[in-house]
């Protein structure tokens, strides 16, 4: 467990005259490139204080990360930014005067997704808006085990200027991902006593994938990198309900 940071300065003044503090907190752990990272770091680098942590070493969730990096942060405002993830300087100067207007509790911000060295505009990637700028105290905590969500008392405003997000860089990372994920998933279908997996349930679950990915989302129009990760999603979706299928039947033989 580790957080890293620099003395809180005073570079903002709120509406009323109040120095206005902003906290950037990383989650660092995994098989994150270092090269990416190091820009992430530098297009932070204005912020008044940095908290890292370290997940390796660490047990619990996403949700339990940014909680912990939640509790160590002294600024007004949480920034959450990932170890894939570059603040352009138009969204510094966004940030910036939105943490000094005081008018919202959060900001939701868009994602520019790169996959495979494409920007995505299809298959669900664009405009991808996740709330990752928030205000200390109207911030209740993180939940989610999967896919974790801020919980925020107040008004939520929808930024225009975008995050650039180095999602996926080749195939083995995407693999690698999947591998890893799809157990939490399985897991927690599993927990929630999902019907049993057949022959007709596999069929359903990669037929509703490819129609959402490829036919509602269009992925195809992002060219060949597009037609990939959607069918890529197809796949991954079908790997978690293959786990899934795996529990359910080492629980079945464990009830013998």
């Amino acid at each position: 467990m580790g957080s890293g940071g620099r003395h809180l300065g005073k570079k903002g003044d709120g509406a009323m005259g109040q120095k206005i503090t902003l906290s950037v907190i990383i989650l660092q752990g995994g098989n994150f490139d270092k090269d990416i990272y190091k820009k992430c770091l530098d297009s932070v680098s204005w912020a008044d204080e940095i908290i890292k942590i370290e997940t390796d070493d660490l047990k619990g969730n996403f949700s339990d990360f940014r909680n912990l990096g939640s509790k160590k942060a002294k600024g007004d405002w949480f920034l959450y930014v990932d170890t894939d993830e570059i603040v352009t300087p138009e969204l510094k100067k966004v940030i910036q005067e939105s943490i000094n207007s005081d008018r919202y509790s959060a900001y939701a911000i868009p994602r520019r997704n790169i996959v495979l060295g494409r920007e995505m505009k299809h298959c669900g990637l664009w405009p991808d808006y996740v709330l990752r700028l928030i205000k200390k105290d109207k911030l209740k905590g993180w939940s989610g085990e999967l896919h974790e969500q801020p919980v925020v008392e107040g008004k939520i405003y929808h930024l225009n200027e975008p995050l650039i997000h180095q999602k996926h860089d080749n195939l083995s990372d995407m693999v690698e991902k999947t591998n890893k994920w799809s157990d939490v998933e399985a897991k927690l279908m599993f927990d929630a006593h999902h019907p049993k997996m057949n022959f007709f349930r596999f069929m359903s679950v990669g037929i509703r994938e490819f129609w959402l990915r490829m036919i509602v989302q269009t992925a195809f129009l992002d060219g060949v990198e597009g037609t990939i990760y959607g069918i890529y999603q197809v796949y991954s979706r079908l790997i978690s309900y293959s786990k899934l299928w795996e529990l359910q039947l080492k629980n079945a033989g464990s009830n013998i």
